[in-house]
């Protein structure tokens, strides 16, 4: 580069002066122009004799291309600094759970296992049913009072038969049918409903089929909570115990729901659910009725015809009432018998139904004793089929107590299943099994629960000391615990509700029914168990009872033997007539 005032010499490079690199003069064709070039191509420079002093440094700056390429070299380290640790979790979650997608951040969704959970210690495990320190004393149940353990007595098993919660109705009832008929009706007609009845106009039919609505979920997470409360001492944590339910879909969630709530969500760990197929000629003691094939004919519906002529005398008031209000459209009896049972099927499906306030007090009572007519008659003791449909699951039960399996075909019992301590365990302190509402009622009756056979008039008027009220029994999400407790005396037959209720005598074991939170008194159906205040009866004794239970309940004949329809009342044993 030319420079002001002097003359030019050779100059090599090694011999320039300490100059930043950047601010050399380099050749050019115009003055005072100052530019930059790649000194290792040049070898030497033509410069003045004197040197021009270097220009004052200047700050430094650094290229574009060098901001995007640290920038880039930046946001690739953290990317490899991400997929580290993505890696790392999904390696730390595969240890438990497969994550079950390809995802590159699964910890962003993850909740299992927990990342930061915080502290985790559990506290001991609560035992009421043994340990209730609250008042106990008269119950609205079945003719005893609740009494707590004396001192040193233990719960040392229990056996859970749980119905489902609840549902929508079975498909192709008459309440489905009518619902339907009836929205049909209002859409196609130009009828007028009016006063109370008002609402049909805009009404439209909205019940789903058979499967669990949001509060029978809430009814079976509930109970496990409670029977945690209850029970939850007797889990040993070390095992993992089988529950068993049936392949129904209302019935397994009911099972899962139940377990939620007893173990948590992690159920899983804790029990294996075992379900037993419900299907026609299927073995399955836990949906009876399923191979037991009279059960479901005209013989077993004495019931169901006792109950319409039950309806014939309390609903023609309503049935009047209604019709009044509906211009065109046609009421009769079974129309305002299904209206009423939209009440309760809409009130668990959406919170609330308007049918409900059509009815009065009376007529809510009479709907309810229908229902009990109908389960004395197809499935307690005023059935043909009332004892075979719950032999299976008594059968079992005995099993159980007495430490066997079954290894011969009995009943309805699976003996693919029931033959293996795998699916038919017989050394648990805690048993869940999932039923119906109907196969529970023939439990009992096949128990021989005799309170329960005392027969209902078909046209009224409703006993007053009626024992069979399935609102009381077998509601949705109702519960039989069957408790055996251990004592190390004979517990005093007259309860006081004292701590020390012993009478002399070595270590005695009761068994102890418990039908929603309400004592079922063995003596007032088996004598040999005495009229104990408890309720309760030495499991000995009760094993006694049970001895004959198969025989009595007249498997193949009730269910598979041809016999004639006889009108309600006719039966009074659970069994085909003689």
């Amino acid at each position: 580069m030319a420079t002001k005032g002097g003359a030019y010499k050779k100059l090599r490079l090694s011999e320039l002066p300490n100059i930043p690199l950047q601010y050399l003069p380099v050749k050019s064709g115009e003055e005072d122009e100052t530019a930059y070039t790649d000194l290792a191509h040049e070898d030497e420079w033509d410069t003045k004799e004197e040197l021009a002093p270097p220009p004052p440094p200047q700050p430094l700056r650094t290229s574009r291309s060098t901001v995007i390429m640290l920038t880039s070299l930046f946001v690739f380290i953290l990317g490899l600094v991400a997929l580290a640790r993505a890696a790392w979790f999904e390696k730390r979650a595969s240890s438990d759970h497969a994550i079950g997608s390809t995802t590159t951040v699964p910890q962003y969704f993850q909740t299992t296992p927990e990342v930061f959970g915080g502290p985790t210690a559990t506290g001991r495990t609560p035992f009421l049913a043994e340990s209730n320190p609250a008042p106990f004393g008269a119950a609205s149940g079945f003719g005893v009072n609740e009494y707590p353990l004396p001192t040193g007595t233990n719960i040392t098993q229990v056996h859970v038969l749980h119905r489902h919660g609840s549902r929508y109705p079975t498909t192709g009832a008459p309440v489905e049918k009518f619902g339907k008929a009836l929205a049909q009706f209002v859409d196609g007609s130009e009828t007028n409903f009016t006063g109370a009845l008002s609402f049909i106009n805009s009404w439209s039919y909205g019940l789903g089929a058979e499967i669990l609505v949001p509060v029978g979920r809430q009814e079976l997470f509930d109970s496990g909570v409670l029977h945690y409360y209850d029970y939850g001492n007797l889990y040993n944590t070390s095992t993992k115990i089988v529950a068993r339910t049936t392949t129904q879909d209302r019935m397994l969630k009911s099972a899962e729901y139940f377990m939620a709530g007893f173990f948590g969500l992690e159920w899983t760990r804790n029990a294996s659910l075992e379900p037993i197929i419900e299907g026609d000629y299927f073995n399955n003691s836990l949906a009876g009725y399923d191979n037991c094939n009279n059960s479901n004919l005209a013989v077993a519906e004495g019931g169901t015809n006792a109950s319409t002529q039950w309806q014939n005398v309390y609903l023609q008031n309503a049935t009047k009432r209604l019709q009044s209000l509906s211009g065109n459209f046609q009421w009769n009896i079974s129309d305002a018998y299904n209206a009423q049972t939209l009440c309760p099927y809409e009130t668990v499906a959406f919170g609330y139904s308007a049918w409900c306030d059509l009815f009065t007090y009376e007529e809510w009572l009479g709907f309810e004793y229908s229902i009990d007519l109908s389960f004395a008659g197809n499935n307690y003791f005023q059935s043909p089929t009332g004892r075979a449909v719950g032999i299976g699951y008594v059968q079992e039960l005995l099993a159980r107590l007495n430490s066997h399996l079954l290894t011969t075909a009995t009943a309805q019992d699976n003996i693919t299943l029931d033959n293996n301590t795998v699916t038919f365990p017989l050394n648990q302190t805690l048993y869940f099994d999932f039923s119906h509402d109907t196969n529970i009622a023939a439990v009992l009756t096949a128990f021989g629960l005799q309170q329960f056979a005392p027969l209902l008039p078909a046209k009224g008027p409703i006993p007053s000391n009626q024992q069979l009220i399935v609102s009381h029994l077998q509601p949705f999400g109702a519960r039989l615990d069957i408790e055996i407790i251990s004592a190390p005396h004979p517990v005093s037959a007259t309860r006081q509700g004292n701590p020390n209720e012993y009478s002399d005598g070595g270590p005695t074991e009761y068994v102890h029914f418990i039908v929603n939170q309400r004592t079922l008194p063995l003596g007032t159906s088996f004598p040999e168990c005495g009229q104990r205040t408890d309720g309760w009866c030495e499991l000995t004794t009760f094993l006694d009872t049970q001895k004959d239970s198969l025989a009595k309940a007249k498997y193949d004949e009730s269910c598979n033997g041809e016999y004639p329809a006889v009108p309600y009342g006719t039966i009074t044993d659970g069994t085909p007539l003689p």
